[in-house]
């Protein structure tokens, strides 16, 4: 298992090494050709032809926000398998020790940044492909027929200036641009019910994600691992009793799943 990465590399190239630093780079959270090359020590004009390799092969794929145009300079790459995104980023810098059965500082590795790995991968995912299918069922109040998520740059303002961030980013968001019908949702991988304040985040964030044209409707989803705390539920009861607005959006409800509901609901619509 551990050699097949680089036996599949291998069939596409014939020199791997720095295939496998652009790799390795993406999947330790360096999703720009410039964080990429900064990662892997690379010239970023060699970053981008080894990127479009990968992709033809099919090991990467350059993301945009889903309601942006492909041509979207806020373009970032993601290895599309999940097993080669867990060996790039937890086993290809450990060959030496592991092929001397030293597994002790890679299971320690592992088991620290596990979660998190999960929580923005793996689950993000599922929750992308529940709201998908969702639609799909007529299980949620919008139909959308694209999926995935959006991320953007703050513009700077004195307000903005107390923001230790300088983007911000959603993680599912389903959009159908004929019906103008949107669907925005959070998501966590955390060991504890999640609170109400992700759920205001998420609110907050609306206007920075709707397209500036048409008038849209806008249906809201938490998905958390752990559930959600009472709180949480409340908030959800009084979106949809006085479901805010803004300049051309109005939401419509609010709808908070676990890690249970998500995977029963994946299972009865895959049959």
């Amino acid at each position: 298992m551990q050699a097949e990465p680089r036996l599949l590399l291998q069939d596409f190239v014939n020199e791997p090494h720095n295939y496998v630093g652009v790799l390795r780079a993406i999947a330790n959270d360096a999703r720009t050709q410039g964080e990429i090359a900064t990662f892997s020590g690379l010239a970023q004009g060699h970053v981008s032809q080894y990127l479009s390799i990968l992709q033809d092969a099919g090991f990467v794929e350059r993301r945009v926000p889903v309601t942006q145009a492909e041509r979207s300079r806020l373009g970032r790459y993601h290895i599309v398998d999940p097993y080669l995104r867990f060996y790039y980023r937890f086993l290809a810098s450990r060959q030496s020790q592991l092929a001397l059965g030293i597994q002790e500082q890679s299971l320690a590795e592992i088991k620290r940044h596990l979660r998190d790995f999960i929580g923005a991968n793996t689950w993000e995912e599922l929750c992308r492909e529940w709201l998908l299918r969702a639609s799909a069922q007529q299980a949620v109040p919008v139909l959308v027929d694209q999926v995935g998520g959006a991320w953007w740059r703050i513009a700077w303002t004195r307000a903005a200036q107390a923001r230790p961030e300088r983007s911000r980013r959603m993680d599912v968001v389903g959009v159908n641009s004929m019906a103008k019908t949107l669907a925005l949702g959070e998501c966590k991988w955390g060991p504890e019910p999640s609170g109400r304040s992700v759920l205001t985040e998420l609110v907050e964030k609306t206007a920075e994600v709707v397209p500036n044209q048409g008038q849209w409707q806008v249906s809201y989803l938490g998905f958390a691992r752990a559930g959600w705390t009472d709180a949480s539920h409340a908030f959800a009861q009084e979106i949809a009793s006085a479901p805010p607005t803004g300049k051309n959006w109005r939401a419509l409800d609010m709808r908070l799943l676990d890690l249970t509901q998500v995977d029963r609901d994946l299972a009865a619509w895959v049959g």
